[in-house]
Protein backbone atom coordinates (compact mmCIF):
# COMPACT_ATOMS: atom_id res chain seq x y z
CA UNK A 1 0.00 0.00 0.00
CA UNK A 2 1.30 3.72 -0.93
CA UNK A 3 2.21 5.81 1.96
CA UNK A 4 0.81 9.71 2.21
CA UNK A 5 4.34 10.91 0.17
CA UNK A 6 3.68 8.15 -2.75
CA UNK A 7 0.01 8.80 -3.11
CA UNK A 8 0.49 12.82 -3.35
CA UNK A 9 2.92 12.16 -6.02
CA UNK A 10 0.58 9.73 -8.34
CA UNK A 11 -1.55 12.94 -9.10
CA UNK A 12 -1.74 16.80 -9.10
CA UNK A 13 -3.57 18.35 -6.37
CA UNK A 14 -6.32 20.44 -7.32
CA UNK A 15 -5.38 24.00 -8.10
CA UNK A 16 -6.64 27.22 -6.14
CA UNK A 17 -9.13 28.69 -7.86
CA UNK A 18 -9.60 32.07 -5.49
CA UNK A 19 -13.57 31.61 -4.94
CA UNK A 20 -15.18 30.24 -1.94
CA UNK A 21 -16.88 26.74 -2.57
CA UNK A 22 -20.28 26.44 -0.64
CA UNK A 23 -20.37 24.33 2.06
CA UNK A 24 -22.88 22.83 2.79
CA UNK A 25 -24.95 20.57 6.16
CA UNK A 26 -27.82 18.09 4.98
CA UNK A 27 -30.26 16.46 6.95
CA UNK A 28 -30.01 13.04 5.31
CA UNK A 29 -32.99 11.59 7.00
CA UNK A 30 -34.09 7.84 6.37
CA UNK A 31 -32.31 6.29 3.60
CA UNK A 32 -35.27 6.24 1.30
CA UNK A 33 -35.12 9.55 0.54
CA UNK A 34 -31.85 8.31 -1.64
CA UNK A 35 -34.89 6.87 -4.03
CA UNK A 36 -37.93 8.75 -3.45
CA UNK A 37 -39.05 12.33 -5.35
CA UNK A 38 -39.78 14.29 -2.57
CA UNK A 39 -39.74 17.60 -1.19
CA UNK A 40 -36.48 16.93 0.38
CA UNK A 41 -35.05 15.09 -2.48
CA UNK A 42 -36.05 17.75 -5.19
CA UNK A 43 -34.17 20.22 -3.09
CA UNK A 44 -30.71 18.47 -3.19
CA UNK A 45 -31.38 18.28 -6.87
CA UNK A 46 -31.93 21.65 -7.51
CA UNK A 47 -29.06 22.86 -5.12
CA UNK A 48 -26.95 20.64 -7.12
CA UNK A 49 -27.84 22.35 -10.88
CA UNK A 50 -27.85 25.33 -9.44
CA UNK A 51 -24.20 25.60 -7.31
CA UNK A 52 -20.88 26.15 -8.34
CA UNK A 53 -20.10 22.74 -9.59
CA UNK A 54 -17.28 21.09 -7.96
CA UNK A 55 -13.85 19.34 -8.26
CA UNK A 56 -14.58 16.75 -6.12
CA UNK A 57 -16.91 16.50 -2.85
CA UNK A 58 -15.71 15.24 1.16
CA UNK A 59 -18.48 14.34 2.84
CA UNK A 60 -18.73 13.99 6.66
CA UNK A 61 -21.20 11.64 7.76
CA UNK A 62 -23.17 10.37 10.60
CA UNK A 63 -22.83 7.06 9.82
CA UNK A 64 -18.67 6.40 9.56
CA UNK A 65 -17.80 7.00 13.34
CA UNK A 66 -14.54 5.85 14.21
CA UNK A 67 -11.88 5.69 16.87
CA UNK A 68 -9.13 7.92 15.01
CA UNK A 69 -9.93 10.42 11.88
CA UNK A 70 -9.43 8.74 8.66
CA UNK A 71 -10.06 9.73 5.53
CA UNK A 72 -11.18 7.51 2.14
CA UNK A 73 -7.88 7.67 -0.35
CA UNK A 74 -9.49 5.06 -2.94
CA UNK A 75 -10.03 5.33 -6.58
CA UNK A 76 -13.63 3.47 -6.83
CA UNK A 77 -15.41 3.06 -3.55
CA UNK A 78 -17.79 1.10 -2.95
CA UNK A 79 -21.29 1.57 -2.20
CA UNK A 80 -22.23 0.93 1.28
CA UNK A 81 -26.13 -0.26 1.85
CA UNK A 82 -25.48 0.37 6.31
CA UNK A 83 -29.16 -0.20 6.92
CA UNK A 84 -31.94 -2.77 7.20
CA UNK A 85 -35.22 -3.60 6.95
CA UNK A 86 -35.87 -1.55 3.58
CA UNK A 87 -36.76 -2.20 -0.03
CA UNK A 88 -34.94 -4.72 -2.06
CA UNK A 89 -34.68 -1.37 -4.77
CA UNK A 90 -32.96 0.90 -1.82
CA UNK A 91 -29.92 -1.74 -1.66
CA UNK A 92 -29.76 -2.49 -5.77
CA UNK A 93 -28.85 1.33 -5.91
CA UNK A 94 -25.29 2.05 -6.74
CA UNK A 95 -23.68 5.44 -6.67
CA UNK A 96 -20.08 4.36 -8.72
CA UNK A 97 -18.29 8.05 -7.75
CA UNK A 98 -14.45 8.11 -8.58
CA UNK A 99 -12.60 9.16 -5.38
CA UNK A 100 -9.26 11.22 -5.63
CA UNK A 101 -6.53 9.52 -3.88
CA UNK A 102 -3.94 12.71 -3.66
CA UNK A 103 -6.89 14.69 -2.40
CA UNK A 104 -7.47 12.13 0.22
CA UNK A 105 -3.35 12.58 0.97
CA UNK A 106 -3.75 16.17 0.75
CA UNK A 107 -6.73 15.99 3.66
CA UNK A 108 -4.88 14.15 5.69
CA UNK A 109 -1.82 16.93 5.58
CA UNK A 110 -4.16 19.72 6.17
CA UNK A 111 -4.76 18.35 9.71
CA UNK A 112 -2.61 19.12 11.53
CA UNK A 113 -4.39 18.81 15.08
CA UNK A 114 -4.98 14.90 14.92
CA UNK A 115 -3.32 11.70 12.72
CA UNK A 116 -5.62 11.05 9.54
CA UNK A 117 -5.25 7.63 8.58
CA UNK A 118 -5.32 6.94 4.46
CA UNK A 119 -8.70 4.32 4.21
CA UNK A 120 -9.04 2.16 1.73
CA UNK A 121 -12.06 -0.09 3.18
CA UNK A 122 -14.84 2.32 3.53
CA UNK A 123 -16.33 3.82 0.92
CA UNK A 124 -19.47 6.10 0.44
CA UNK A 125 -22.29 5.35 2.83
CA UNK A 126 -26.04 6.46 2.88
CA UNK A 127 -24.90 10.02 4.80
CA UNK A 128 -23.08 10.25 1.39
CA UNK A 129 -24.95 8.33 -1.63
CA UNK A 130 -28.67 9.03 -0.59
CA UNK A 131 -27.93 12.80 -1.48
CA UNK A 132 -25.19 13.28 -3.85
CA UNK A 133 -27.29 10.88 -6.25
CA UNK A 134 -29.35 13.05 -6.50
CA UNK A 135 -27.47 16.30 -6.07
CA UNK A 136 -25.08 15.21 -9.12
CA UNK A 137 -26.90 12.18 -10.46
CA UNK A 138 -24.36 11.76 -12.88
CA UNK A 139 -21.68 10.50 -10.33
CA UNK A 140 -18.55 11.83 -12.12
CA UNK A 141 -17.62 14.03 -9.31
CA UNK A 142 -14.80 12.34 -6.82
CA UNK A 143 -16.56 12.00 -3.71
CA UNK A 144 -14.30 11.34 -0.67
CA UNK A 145 -15.29 10.77 3.28
CA UNK A 146 -14.03 12.24 6.31
CA UNK A 147 -14.59 10.42 9.37
CA UNK A 148 -15.83 11.46 13.34
CA UNK A 149 -13.95 10.14 15.71
CA UNK A 150 -15.75 9.88 18.78
CA UNK A 151 -13.10 9.74 21.00
CA UNK A 152 -12.70 13.47 20.43
CA UNK A 153 -14.91 16.68 21.98
CA UNK A 154 -17.23 18.79 19.70
CA UNK A 155 -14.81 21.70 20.04
CA UNK A 156 -12.13 19.42 18.77
CA UNK A 157 -14.18 19.07 15.59
CA UNK A 158 -15.19 22.27 15.20
CA UNK A 159 -11.53 23.08 15.05
CA UNK A 160 -10.63 20.40 12.67
CA UNK A 161 -12.79 21.88 10.13
CA UNK A 162 -11.25 25.30 10.15
CA UNK A 163 -8.00 23.52 9.07
CA UNK A 164 -9.97 22.14 6.06
CA UNK A 165 -10.91 25.73 4.60
CA UNK A 166 -8.56 26.20 1.78
CA UNK A 167 -9.97 23.39 0.16
CA UNK A 168 -12.75 25.49 -0.54
CA UNK A 169 -10.75 27.50 -2.66
CA UNK A 170 -9.95 24.71 -4.78
CA UNK A 171 -13.91 24.14 -5.26
CA UNK A 172 -13.81 21.57 -3.14
CA UNK A 173 -17.67 21.09 -1.69
CA UNK A 174 -17.43 20.12 2.05
CA UNK A 175 -20.89 18.38 3.01
CA UNK A 176 -21.90 17.62 6.85
CA UNK A 177 -24.42 15.49 6.77
CA UNK A 178 -26.55 14.30 9.25
CA UNK A 179 -29.85 15.60 11.32
CA UNK A 180 -29.96 18.41 13.68
CA UNK A 181 -32.12 16.31 15.67
CA UNK A 182 -32.48 13.10 15.69
CA UNK A 183 -34.15 10.94 18.39
CA UNK A 184 -35.44 7.22 16.98
CA UNK A 185 -36.15 5.71 19.90
CA UNK A 186 -39.02 8.89 20.11
CA UNK A 187 -39.85 8.67 16.43
CA UNK A 188 -43.79 8.45 15.56
CA UNK A 189 -44.93 6.69 12.96
CA UNK A 190 -48.05 8.32 12.67
CA UNK A 191 -45.87 11.60 12.15
CA UNK A 192 -43.58 10.70 9.53
CA UNK A 193 -45.39 12.86 6.72
CA UNK A 194 -44.95 15.59 9.06
CA UNK A 195 -44.65 17.54 12.65
CA UNK A 196 -42.68 17.40 15.39
CA UNK A 197 -42.71 17.40 19.20
CA UNK A 198 -42.84 20.97 21.50
CA UNK A 199 -39.50 19.57 22.13
CA UNK A 200 -38.21 19.20 18.96
CA UNK A 201 -39.16 21.73 17.46
CA UNK A 202 -38.39 24.30 19.92
CA UNK A 203 -34.26 23.25 20.36
CA UNK A 204 -34.36 23.23 16.09
CA UNK A 205 -35.84 27.03 16.46
CA UNK A 206 -32.84 27.66 18.61
CA UNK A 207 -30.40 26.03 16.41
CA UNK A 208 -31.53 27.73 13.62
CA UNK A 209 -31.17 31.65 15.41
CA UNK A 210 -27.76 30.56 16.71
CA UNK A 211 -26.87 29.69 13.30
CA UNK A 212 -27.83 32.07 11.54
CA UNK A 213 -26.70 34.65 14.05
CA UNK A 214 -23.19 33.23 13.83
CA UNK A 215 -23.11 32.52 17.53
CA UNK A 216 -21.36 29.00 17.46
CA UNK A 217 -19.99 28.78 20.92
CA UNK A 218 -23.77 27.83 22.36
CA UNK A 219 -23.62 24.93 19.37
CA UNK A 220 -20.21 23.59 19.75
CA UNK A 221 -21.89 23.40 23.88
CA UNK A 222 -25.20 22.15 23.07
CA UNK A 223 -25.03 20.14 26.57
CA UNK A 224 -25.94 23.17 28.27
CA UNK A 225 -28.80 24.07 26.00
CA UNK A 226 -30.95 22.20 28.74
CA UNK A 227 -33.56 19.07 28.21
CA UNK A 228 -34.63 19.31 24.70
CA UNK A 229 -30.84 19.42 23.41
CA UNK A 230 -30.39 16.29 24.99
CA UNK A 231 -33.53 14.98 24.13
CA UNK A 232 -32.86 16.17 20.23
CA UNK A 233 -29.35 14.35 20.51
CA UNK A 234 -29.30 11.43 22.62
CA UNK A 235 -25.78 10.13 21.09
CA UNK A 236 -24.00 12.70 18.83
CA UNK A 237 -22.69 11.44 15.47
CA UNK A 238 -25.86 12.77 13.59
CA UNK A 239 -24.90 16.25 15.20
CA UNK A 240 -21.68 16.22 14.84
CA UNK A 241 -21.65 17.30 10.59
CA UNK A 242 -23.31 20.47 11.22
CA UNK A 243 -20.13 22.08 13.72
CA UNK A 244 -17.87 20.76 10.61
CA UNK A 245 -19.90 22.89 8.21
CA UNK A 246 -20.02 26.11 10.70
CA UNK A 247 -15.94 25.20 11.21
CA UNK A 248 -15.50 25.99 7.55
CA UNK A 249 -17.56 29.44 7.70
CA UNK A 250 -16.10 32.96 7.82
CA UNK A 251 -17.39 36.12 9.20
CA UNK A 252 -18.82 37.34 5.84
CA UNK A 253 -20.37 34.80 4.84
CA UNK A 254 -24.32 34.54 4.44
CA UNK A 255 -25.84 31.75 5.64
CA UNK A 256 -29.14 30.22 4.34
CA UNK A 257 -31.52 27.11 5.93
CA UNK A 258 -33.47 24.68 3.79
CA UNK A 259 -35.97 21.63 3.69
CA UNK A 260 -36.21 23.11 7.39
CA UNK A 261 -39.28 20.18 8.55
CA UNK A 262 -39.39 17.84 11.06
CA UNK A 263 -40.78 14.36 10.60
CA UNK A 264 -41.66 11.57 12.56
CA UNK A 265 -42.02 13.97 15.64
CA UNK A 266 -38.49 13.58 16.79
CA UNK A 267 -36.23 14.30 13.46
CA UNK A 268 -35.81 17.54 11.85
CA UNK A 269 -34.07 17.70 8.26
CA UNK A 270 -33.09 21.35 8.72
CA UNK A 271 -30.55 21.86 6.53
CA UNK A 272 -27.36 24.97 5.99
CA UNK A 273 -25.98 26.28 3.14
CA UNK A 274 -22.95 28.83 3.99
CA UNK A 275 -21.79 30.90 0.97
Amino acid sequence: MANLSEIKNLTATLPVEGALMPVLFIGHGSPMNGIEDNEFSQTWAAMGQTMPVPKAVIVVSAHWFTRGTAVTAMNFPKTIHDFGGFPQALFDVQYPAPGNPALGAETAELIKGTPVTLDHDWGLDHGAWTVLQHMFPKADIPVLQLSIDYTKTPKAHYDLAKELYQLRRKSVLIMGSGNMVHNLRMLSWEMMDGGGYDWALEINDQFKRLILNQDHQPLIGWESLGKAAALAIPTPEHYLPLLYTLGLQNAAEEVALFNDKAVGGSLTMTSVRIG
